[in-house]
Formats: C-alpha cells, structure tokens, sequence
C-alpha cells in the first residue's frame, strides 16, 4: 500500500468517526463517541491516565475515546507557551493544554481530517473559556506554522499513522523554538507482526500496523537534530490495547510510549 493510499484510508476512517458514522475508534475493534458510549470513552480515557478533572475540564463532544497515553502528563506546560498538538482530533489535548497555558498562551491543533477539524471548532465555539485555540488544516509532514513558534508539541497516538515518521520529526523540530520539547504518546512496536496484522488495513488505520520500534523513533529524533531523547515504555498499556482488536494479539505487539526530545 502507497503512501497516498494509507493517507486516504486514515483520513476516511477518522472522518467517518468525527461525523459519527463509526463506532470504531483508535483501534477496529474499540467503541467511541456517541452519548451511549460515553461512560465507556471516559473509562478508556482514565485507562490512558487522565484524572477526572482532566476530564471535566473539556468541552463535551471533545474526547471521543481516541489515543494511547496522555501527553498532558509528561508535558510540563506552563503559563504562557505556545503549544502545537499534531493530530489534534476533535480537540481533547488542545482543550487541556489551553487550560495549563492560559490566556497568555496559545494552542494550535493540526489535522488533516475536515471532519475532526469542523468537530474541534464547533466544541471551542461552545466553551468561549477556550478563546487561546485554533485549530488549522494540515498534514503533519508539511505544517501550516512558522518556523520557531512553539515552546512544546504535544501528540497522541496519531504519528504512527503517517507513513513519513521522519519528516514528521523534522517538520517538528522546524516549528519548535531553541530549547522547545516534545511530549508525545504513541505506540511503538516491540516484536515484529506477523503478515496478516501487517497487512490489515484495519490495523493500519487502528494505531498497530504503522508502530515503529522505540529504537527507530530514537534514531529519527536524532536525525532531525533532537537530544535528551527519551522512549519510555508502558507496559500496563498492553490491558487497553488488548481490546482494540479482541484475540488477535495486538498487545503482544505493540505497547504506548511516552517520547520526549528537545531541540538545542
């Protein structure tokens, strides 16, 4: 599959989610979104380590039960920053992070699916406490922000879906200012998959597929000019992703990471 046709697929799967069209969510098998799955997507998103006041702290309609991990843990924000969340969905880390970041500060959302942006804007318009967000159309390898304008990119469990995971990391290290960082959840892959999971575009839209090993992700960081690299895995994350295919192993596979870097 070419990389125009991996784009494609993830863009109509989480267009698909946005719109409430499917239930399938970060993974084929996983329910998301919609009131009667709500308390559910609250559960996942405790399982991924957010508090409860994390939670209530968000616009309704923001978190739709996608990611790996919570970026807001490592992350460190603080008043006034710029921040940069790559594959912002429907808004649920912008959301946080405007809270962290404050009047002062200012949140970017990047995506490329029309359907997560027109859901981000809508959830800000309801919430006028969020008047520090934006959220821009793009693809991750080519941003839509100047050179050294963040002091922190956030990511969650979305850059393992870009065929070009290097030049997600250079277009990055672009955009962040001198001493910038990442804070970023993703999942990597820790044995290799068999043909048959390799090759499910299920799985290659369900956050499984694409994973990298943490030693790549290491190697590609450093390409693009990072240090204090850092690739932490997370093995209680193997329960969540355990159920975003049921039976078929995945979490023998791959497991949530939390990766930082900054740029010199």
């Amino acid at each position: 599959m070419d990389t125009s046709d991996v784009k494609a697929m993830v863009r109509a799967r989480y267009g698909e989610i946005a719109s409430g069209a499917t239930a399938s969510c970060c993974a084929p098998a996983t329910s998301c979104g919609g009131p009667e799955q709500s308390a559910d997507v609250q559960a996942k998103a405790r399982q991924m380590g957010y508090s409860d006041g994390e939670l209530a702290a968000i616009p309704a309609g923001a978190n739709l039960g996608l990611g790996c991990g919570n970026p807001q843990a490592i992350a460190a924000l603080r008043p006034g920053e710029t921040v940069i969340d790559l594959g912002s969905g429907a808004g649920f880390d912008c959301f946080l992070a405007a809270g962290q970041v404050g009047p002062t500060g200012h949140v970017i959302g990047v995506d490329m699916t029309h359907e997560m942006l027109a859901k981000a804007r809508e959830n800000a318009s309801r919430a006028s406490v969020f008047r520090n967000v934006e959220f821009r159309l793009g693809e991750l390898e080519h941003l839509p922000v100047a050179d050294n304008t963040a002091d922190v990119i956030l990511s969650n469990c979305v850059i393992n879906l870009v065929p070009d995971k290097p030049q997600v990391f250079r277009e990055a290290f672009r955009v962040l200012k001198s001493g910038g960082r990442l804070a970023i959840s993703d999942v990597v892959n820790t044995a290799p998959l068999s043909d048959n999971l390799k090759n499910d575009s299920a799985l290659i839209c369900g956050c499984v597929s694409g994973a990298a090993p943490s030693d790549q992700i290491e190697s590609w960081l450093a390409a693009a000019g990072f240090h204090q690299i850092q690739v932490t895995i997370d093995a209680a994350s193997r329960d969540l992703i355990a159920t975003w295919a049921p039976g078929r192993g995945v979490e023998d596979h791959v497991a949530s990471a939390s990766i930082e870097a900054r740029k010199p």
